[in-house]
């Protein structure tokens, strides 16, 4: 396009936008935080320039791949471990991509900047466009795939899956409550300045060592916007910071998002590169040194450290508290253990641990083995049907996790489980932050200072409870995992497809119901809530049992 042709198309955009005269506009999606008018100032020219020509070259690359993959038989040679988790990622994914779409107008009308406004819509623009070359990425798949169930209906998971309604929650945050919290702090800020470089540099590494070199394709392109979206973040950050009014709210919301942030994305993405890979090479990175590069050093200390020098108090406590988690309390391989313990309810095949897998995690974790080996041994022993239950009705010295209320993920490090008693019922907590979420920070005060805007925790969030007492072969009817057979189930417990190896619904009906230990939790009195606490917090590491002489 020539200069003169830009004049007149900026010109011409330029028209379309107007302050409105004839009425008082209604704000729709309010904040709490107060901002300074801000001088007008318009990038649309360099826009008009540069991004479209930059997007559509992109675009032209990731479809050129996906086409070069099929035609190379990538499919051929893929890991089928690898792909199948990615049947639970490629479901969630979209989800988020599009709640950042949608969370982008909400920052129009209470960020007073049109040069941030501009960011901000092309950062829509940039979250459709993510959210429709993943789902092509699934629809491939999908096409492709020897075992292509599981990616044909994983867009309906969200309401009633027992892993994609964490995803949901995640997603949701960036759309509901005040408009800064969720579109700017939770979003731009902490989700996508710190976590989307696990998501989207350390995991297509994973996959390219797989044999899945689509998804670091497509991946790469999407985390090469990201850094326009970290500048929408830091701008807003930055004139946030210009009125000490928002400093509470500030450091409220980091609290939150940072938290939040920790416990779905390093559940999942923990999950998919340590348990969802063949690769055991002994020099490549674990997930908790990818965390320690990619997050505690690239963001916490080049990031949010020298935010310091405004004033602002950074979260240093929760920081070293996720790092605590995945180092010495094995979040990820509890998170890895839950998915496979709950296989009946998912709708992608999880494989076993082998050998080389024991030897590599006792390599990259020490005392991995004593831990998790024996569970995983039996994990494979109970793997076909062979007259005996799904290991989750087994007695393979697994006590089923409670849910926490705000961030879905159930309590796994047992000991640091919480539990209140909120709008007349007994809640339980993965972690005494969630706890503070649910409790003090998402109410109509906060400290003393009214926060109408901030939102509330609210529904039948717990996967459990949606299903209590019902017959397993219903539930997973009514989720719709099973497969063209009528009575094959979708999920698996191993990647074997002989039909004899295959577990069905005639297998699930012989289980016992489906109990909520929430539900069960609200049924006793105050002295069995005490009693079942106390000896929650004793169990485990991986879900056992309470010593009986503790």
């Amino acid at each position: 396009m020539s200069r003169q042709s830009l004049a007149k198309a900026h010109q011409k955009i330029q028209e379309l936008s107007w302050e409105p005269q004839y009425h008082e506009p209604y704000m729709k999606y309010g904040t709490d935080y107060t901002f300074r008018k801000a001088a007008k100032k318009d990038p649309l020219k360099q826009v008009l320039r540069s991004y479209f020509p930059m997007q559509e070259e992109k675009d032209h690359r990731v479809y050129g791949a996906s086409d070069g993959a099929i035609r190379g038989n990538m499919f051929r040679q893929v890991q089928e471990r690898w792909l199948e988790w990615q049947k639970l990622f490629l479901s969630i994914i979209p989800l988020p991509e599009v709640s950042a779409a949608r969370s982008m107008p909400m920052l129009f009308h209470v960020v007073p900047n049109p040069e941030l406004h501009n960011g901000q819509a092309i950062q829509m623009i940039d979250e459709v466009r993510h959210s429709t070359i993943q789902q092509n990425l699934k629809r491939l798949y999908m096409n492709n795939y020897i075992d292509p169930a599981g990616f044909n209906n994983s867009l309906r998971n969200f309401h009633s899956d027992y892993c994609g309604t964490i995803g949901r929650q995640f997603a949701e945050g960036f759309i509901t409550g005040d408009a800064i919290t969720a579109a700017s702090i939770y979003l731009t800020i902490v989700a996508e300045t710190a976590f989307t470089n696990t998501l989207f540099v350390a995991m297509p590494a994973e996959a390219a060592a797989n044999g899945d070199y689509l998804l670091p394709t497509v991946f790469h392109s999407v985390q090469s916007d990201e850094s326009r979206h970290i500048s929408n973040g830091y701008a807003t950050l930055l004139m946030a910071l210009s009125d000490e009014d928002n400093r509470q709210l500030l450091e409220r919301d980091l609290r939150y998002a940072w938290w939040n942030n920790h416990r779905v994305v390093d559940a999942a993405i923990g999950t998919f590169i340590e348990y969802g890979t063949k690769d055991r090479r002994k020099d490549r990175e674990s997930y908790a040194e990818m965390w320690r590069r990619w997050i505690y050093d690239d963001y916490y200390r080049a990031y949010l450290i020298p935010l310091e020098k405004y004033g602002l108090v950074i979260p240093h406590d929760l920081i070293e508290e996720s790092w605590k988690q995945i180092w010495e309390k094995g979040y990820v391989h509890e998170v890895a253990q839950f998915f496979a313990t709950g296989w009946l309810a998912n709708y992608w095949r999880i494989d076993g641990m082998t050998d080389e897998d024991f030897e590599w995690f006792e390599y990259k974790y020490p005392g991995w083995y004593d831990k998790y080996g024996k569970w995983w041994e039996n994990y494979n022993r109970l793997a076909t049907p062979n007259g005996h239950n799904p290991i989750v009705f087994e007695d393979v010295d697994y006590v089923y996790p409670a849910r926490c209320w705000t961030c879905m993920v159930p309590c796994l490090v047992r000991e640091d489980m919480v539990m209140a008693d909120v709008d007349g019922v007994t809640r339980t907590y993965c972690h005494e932050v969630c706890r503070w979420t649910d409790v003090e920070a998402f109410r109509p005060t906060y400290q003393g200072r009214e926060t109408p805007n901030m939102g509330r925790l609210v529904g039948h969030r717990e996967w459990e409870t949606l299903y209590h007492g019902w017959n397993w072969a219903d539930v997973v009817s009514d989720m719709g995992f099973v497969r063209d057979d009528g009575k094959t189930m979708t999920a698996q417990p191993h990647l074997n497809l002989d039909p004899s190896k295959m577990w069905t619904l005639d297998h699930m009906r012989r289980c016992p119901p489906l109990q909520s230990p929430n539900v069960l939790i609200n049924e006793m009195d105050d002295a069995g809530k005490a009693a079942f606490h106390a000896d929650y917090i004793r169990q485990g590491p991986a879900g056992r049992p309470a010593p009986e002489n503790a």
